[in-house]
């Protein structure tokens, strides 16, 4: 692994570690925090490179000003976009679909903290993370179709109907209309309601918690649960069993059983 992480400084969003948690902010408020050609790939180059750092052992993701995002900048990324011949659309939309696969990818846990305007993209980073925690007034919309665009967006029709449901994703992705909070929560979008006023606390304490635990163990959870979309239950089953293995050679087994023999709280190492 590579290490560093923790001390980079991004150009177009806002990156401050908590212990051994990045917490990203996206930062344009005055306009709900909307993605730029140049944040999208700054984006997708930051959680590219968390794959192979260590240093950072959880990830919080969030927007400023009461919103988490509002997807593409409309002037900045739409209407550059009415001009570009399909190589460039392409080039872009590969780009779009880039970062899903870098949050997918990265092996720490990432949290979405999620209020207000959660819109097209930023609906899709919502999506890609992990574990996401909402705000009551949480607005959550795949509005491709709003615009000329299909659904199939960055993942969605993959991602999406595995979250919530066939029938519940074709609605969305159809109609373009917003989720509510309420709903988010009731159809598994949401793996809870939060506090607006506690929202990022929430998720940096999650985040920690699993920081604090063993992250080999958390990064094998996560590579499987990405590599089993596709496999039978043979297969899927012959996979984990031979993941499980791994991870008993590790320290952090060894130490967990000695913690339990002893009566105590084990200590992860992540190793």
């Amino acid at each position: 692994m590579t290490d560093g992480m923790a001390a980079y400084r991004p150009s177009h969003f806002e990156l401050e570690m908590r212990g051994a948690v990045a917490l990203v902010t996206l930062n344009r408020p005055e306009k709900k925090n909307p993605l730029t050609f140049d944040s999208y790939a700054e984006l997708r180059d930051y959680f590219r490179a968390l794959r192979d750092a260590d240093d950072v052992e959880g990830v919080v993701i969030r927007g400023a000003g009461g919103n988490f995002c509002s997807g593409g900048d409309v002037f900045e990324i739409i209407e550059p976009l009415t001009k570009r011949d399909m190589k460039g659309l392409l080039q872009f939309t590969r780009m779009t679909g880039d970062l899903v696969l870098a949050i997918r990818n990265a092996r720490q846990p990432v949290i979405a903290a999620v209020e207000g305007v959660c819109a097209g993209a930023g609906a899709m980073i919502a999506l890609a993370a992990d574990l996401r925690l909402g705000a009551p007034d949480a607005k959550t919309a795949f509005l491709f179709t709003r615009v000329g665009l299909a659904g199939c967006d960055m993942g969605a029709c993959a991602m999406l109907p595995r979250m919530i449901g066939q029938g519940r994703a074709s609605e969305l992705l159809f109609t373009g209309r917003a989720m509510t909070a309420e709903e988010g929560e009731r159809w598994g979008f949401f793996n809870r309601l939060v506090d607006k006023q506690a929202l990022t606390d929430e998720a940096l304490a999650l985040a920690q918690s699993l920081a604090d635990g063993p992250n080999f163990a958390h990064m094998m959870t996560k590579t499987m649960l990405n590599r089993e979309w596709d496999m039978s239950l043979e297969a899927a089953i012959e996979a984990e069993a031979q993941a499980q293995a791994i991870c008993m050679q590790t320290g952090d087994f060894t130490r967990a059983f000695e913690a339990f023999a002893a009566k105590r709280k084990p200590v992860f190492e992540g190793d």
